[in-house]
């Protein structure tokens, strides 16, 4: 099979996926099935790709020629390779999870579900293998739209005040700012394709810079960067499979790929380090890093916690690609990686808790461990994960920030990083102690939710461990990125 073809496939699987998933509507069997294999299928579709861009080949191919120097084009690089293997590693576990959790709520809608998860991934995918500002910028939009749904799922009046915040919010930014930034950029060089270096070197400069600079990050909605942040924790009100899929899977995850991409391959590393218009970015994200930590402290209610733990660990990212260090920039994307896995497995105890008891607040949760272990060990890997504690994943993306921040004498960029971590900690901590160390509020039994929850938290909790322990082929996509800045 050639290069081209697995490209089309990475894109084209889940749609066909979702087909036939609305053609299987009255049989719920072969629906998740068919949604099981549509994931797996896209999954070894894009280990495929990855030994070509590991040899160091770009990849690509041309879907449509609009004008002679516009295109939709799909291109594989580090960065987007890494984004897709987290996304297709994810897809199926994500599935696996769902149909436990739906079956197990006896939740309405569930082929409408299925459908439009499996139209997300399809437009993930396309964002992951963007070859130009165009096609990211088509497929970003599909991926918010395709969400929509997801979000709204319950229908009831909460999930609808709730759609129209996420929709309002991730819409006006992309329409108002984002797009009138990739138009700037076409008027400034003729070119929207991604390039090694990137295309505005000399063709903006001072105020315009810091300008276009503040479009594309305040654009891109799904990166939450403060105060373009409310959309995340209002769609907390969806199933906890979609919480899983908005934080860990797609539409976070392109928020910051996203920035990180156009940081490299449109703005550049040597354009962004010989001037002072991105300093401000990075305090944009070290505030937003310290408040949103204070203000998880502050939830009783899980899921929110997470969220705002979310809106914090993407500023990481973005923190760690505006320190313009070369550690940093390997901490950037290997955050994105380890943050998928520890956060995704953090919602999937969440919705884990629910399922099997129901409950949904912190001051809930006193003695939970020794009823739901497998759940509260899963939820105790993820929490260490995201405070950056060994040997979880998260430890080996916070440790290469820090060194970035020490190699550019960053003190604000440090300060920040270790600030974040205690309050990680603080708000992380507690939960794991009451989980395993306090005696249960009431004697209800209960015990483990559904076995396909357990096996897709158990599977994501494992996979923190093993990316912590076998870090190389995410690190070598990381570091290869250094070469293409």
């Amino acid at each position: 099979m050639s290069v081209e073809i697995s490209i089309l496939l990475s894109i084209s699987i889940p749609i066909i996926g979702a087909v036939l998933i609305a053609a299987a509507h009255n049989r719920p069997n072969l629906r998740e099935t068919i949604s099981v294999i549509s994931s797996l299928a896209l999954f070894g579709i894009v280990l495929t790709l990855l030994p070509e861009v590991l040899a160091g080949n770009r990849p690509s191919l041309t879907l449509v020629n609009i004008t002679p120097a516009l295109s939709i084009l799909f291109e594989l690089e580090p960065l987007g390779m890494l984004f897709a293997c987290i996304a297709a590693l994810l897809w199926p576990i994500n599935t696996l999870y769902s149909i436990g959790y739906m079956r197990g709520n006896q939740e309405l809608h569930q082929t409408r579900f299925y459908i439009f998860f499996a139209i997300a991934l399809s437009s993930t995918m396309g964002v992951a293998l963007a070859g130009n500002l165009l096609t990211l910028f088509i497929f970003y939009e599909i991926l918010t739209l395709s969400t929509y749904p997801l979000v709204t799922h319950k229908g009831d009046e909460a999930a609808l005040n709730a759609g129209r915040t996420y929709l309002g919010i991730l819409m006006t930014t992309s329409i108002g700012l984002l797009l009138v930034a990739i138009i700037w950029t076409w008027s400034l060089t003729g070119s929207l394709e991604f390039r090694p270096g990137g295309i505005l070197a000399g063709k903006v400069a001072g105020p315009e810079l810091i300008l276009l600079l503040f479009l594309y990050m305040f654009g891109i909605g799904k990166a939450a960067l403060m105060p373009i942040h409310r959309w995340l924790p209002a769609a907390m009100v969806a199933p906890t499979p979609v919480s899983a899929l908005l934080h860990a899977v797609a539409v976070v995850k392109a928020g910051v790929f996203s920035v990180v991409k156009i940081s490299i391959y449109i703005f550049g590393f040597d354009m962004l380090q010989q001037s002072s218009a991105a300093e401000w970015v990075l305090w944009i994200a070290g505030f937003t890093i310290i408040a949103a930590s204070v203000i998880a402290l502050r939830q009783d209610n899980l899921k929110l916690r997470l969220a705002y733990s979310t809106i914090g660990q993407l500023s990481y990212v973005i923190l760690a690609i505006f320190i313009l260090a070369p550690l940093s920039t390997v901490a950037a994307a290997f955050h994105i990686a380890a943050h998928a896995l520890g956060k995704i497995t953090l919602f999937f105890a969440a919705g884990s808790i629910y399922t099997a008891s129901h409950k949904s607040r912190i001051s809930q949760l006193n003695g939970i461990g020794y009823r739901m272990p497998w759940t509260m060990a899963a939820f105790t890997i993820g929490a260490i994960s995201m405070i950056g504690i060994p040997p979880a994943a998260g430890f080996i993306s916070k440790w290469y920030m820090l060194l970035g921040a020490f190699q550019q004498q960053h003190v604000v960029a440090v300060l920040v990083i270790i600030i974040s971590t205690l309050l990680n900690a603080a708000y992380f901590i507690p939960i794991v102690y009451a989980a395993w160390f306090r005696q249960a509020d009431d004697i209800s039994e209960h015990g483990e939710a559904p076995l396909p929850i357990i096996v897709a938290l158990s599977s994501t909790a494992v996979l923190t461990l093993l990316l912590f322990l076998f870090p190389d082929i995410p690190l070598q996509l990381a570091t290869a990125l250094l070469g293409e800045g």
